[in-house]
């Protein structure tokens, strides 16, 4: 029986005379991915986490005047394992997401820059739907991923051109102390990687950095430090964003917080696991660009919004480790 899967079996009555309640517990089954073996009867694969929603609903079906059982169970054999797992293809919401991506390619041109980050945010909610109940991703999930990434660098040229192409090598370290009152560039117009980059050398780097912002990278001046474009000092290494190849490079990695700040911004800028607080900084991060006559006053605004999540993260590490203790 190597390799058979349990399964959280939900058996149930809606009930009849609630059609509010019916139609709530029919759509949080669907949200939840459940599949129906037949009418009344839903399956989950086994996990401590999905058996207690699955709970949770059953108790709520109970006391709004419904039926419902939770069972657990394997399958019989392989094929039956085989024709249970086929149950929750995903193929189809996968398909339907890259179409979507495809359609939408059509209307970028012409949108604002808070147009397409909505819409980018939209989009990135829709794939992570999908991915949230897809328990057996295959073929398709590797497809939408690789057309998602592919539509976010699309998107990226839009709203920030000139990004840099990663470099391979090593991250050198640097003394703070020979990187005093430099001036610094990057392109103008900056987003998410180049704002908290200015930010992390203004406020852990270089405290009287100058900055100036370039129309194009090639109008750098050769004696100062360029970051976030190709060529510049300090841009992406592998799969380091400037941010984080900035704290390696200065021995910024024990400083409370700022690990945490890095998977932000590399989630934002290039993708990656998700990070609840990235959304919210991605809205404002719009609204203020939108806003700011200049790039100064984007980075000074910013920065008041960069100083509080960088609390914000730091009073959750040291949290996490004082319970590790």
């Amino acid at each position: 029986m190597k390799n058979i899967l349990t399964w959280s079996i939900l058996v149930l009555t809606l009930p009849t005379e609630n059609a509010t309640a019916r139609m709530r517990f029919w759509r949080a089954l669907k949200a939840r991915g459940c599949a129906v073996l037949r009418d009344g009867i839903y399956l989950l694969p086994y996990s401590d986490e999905r058996e207690e929603i699955l709970r949770e609903l059953a108790n709520g079906i109970i006391e709004n005047g419904g039926a419902a059982h939770l069972l657990r169970a394997p399958s019989l054999d392989a094929s039956q394992d085989a024709e249970f797992r086929t149950l929750f293809d995903r193929s189809d919401d996968y398909a339907n997401f890259v179409r979507s991506l495809s359609d939408t390619r059509k209307t970028l041109s012409g949108q604002s820059n808070s147009d397409l980050t909505k819409l980018l945010r939209r989009l990135r909610k829709d794939h992570e739907t999908i991915r949230a109940i897809d328990y057996f991703p295959g073929d398709a999930a590797t497809r939408a991923e690789v057309a998602f990434q592919e539509f976010i660098a699309l998107v990226d040229t839009v709203l920030s051109p000139g990004e840099p192409h990663p470099t391979e090598g090593s991250i050198p370290r640097l003394s703070r102390n020979e990187y005093q009152s430099q001036t610094w560039a990057t392109r103008q117009r900056l987003w998410v990687d180049r704002v908290a980059s200015a930010w992390l050398i203004r406020r852990f780097i270089d405290p009287q950095a100058r900055f100036i912002w370039l129309t194009s990278p090639d109008a750098c001046p050769s004696e100062v430090l360029g970051f976030d474009f190709d060529g510049a000092a300090f841009t992406h290494i592998g799969d380091r964003v400037t941010f984080e190849v900035l704290v390696a490079s200065f021995g910024l990695e024990d400083e409370p917080g700022l690990l945490r700040l890095g998977e932000m911004v590399h989630a934002l800028d290039v993708g990656g696991s998700p990070v609840p607080e990235a959304s919210g900084f991605e809205a404002v991060m719009a609204g203020a660009r939108q806003r700011a006559s200049s790039d100064d006053q984007l980075l000074e605004e910013m920065s008041v919004v960069l100083d509080s999540l960088h609390a914000h993260f730091a009073m959750d590490t040291k949290s996490e480790t004082r319970k590790r203790r």
